[in-house]
């Protein structure tokens, strides 16, 4: 399917995403964020923005284990800290929404590892990559992002 769709995605919007995503991961731990926008993306099953952040994550030093095991992390602990696995499971719950909320432990879980500030901040990286993915899979955008090109 074509990308032509994106036309249909307004201007002002992109841009209030673009403002919204860089403040959302503002002074946050390059290799988190990338592994917090690469898991969402799986979740979503959105192909532009996997490829995407699966590039960057490289370009930033990710490892290729640590990307590959990313879609079972909760059976490859030993490649990601506790704070790391908090964070995806927070990505997940946020994801997903299952039962209409974020249950108390996943939070509880988070909550021990970052402080208010960061936890704030991880969540609106969480809610931003959602509103991306939704775009992107919407206009099915293809999978053709150059490394480096969004920052």
């Amino acid at each position: 399917m074509s990308s032509k769709r994106g036309a249909k995605v307004g201007l002002d919007v992109m841009q209030a995403f673009l403002q919204a995503t860089q403040a959302a991961s503002k002074g946050m731990d390059v290799h988190l964020k990338h592994l917090v926008e690469i898991r969402a993306s799986q979740i979503n099953h959105c192909a532009y923005c996997i490829d995407m952040h699966i590039k960057d994550a490289k370009l930033a030093g990710e490892t290729d284990e640590r990307i590959y095991f990313l879609n079972a992390w909760e059976e490859a602990t030993e490649h990601y800290s506790e704070k790391e696995q908090a964070a995806l499971a927070l990505t997940e719950a946020i994801t997903v929404l299952t039962d209409g909320f974020v249950p108390d432990a996943v939070y509880e879980r988070a909550s021990r590892h970052f402080d208010d500030r960061e936890l704030g901040q991880l969540i609106s990286a969480i809610t931003v990559i959602n509103a991306w993915n939704r775009i992107n899979v919407s206009i099915r955008n293809p999978p053709t992002y150059k490394p480096g090109e969004h920052g």
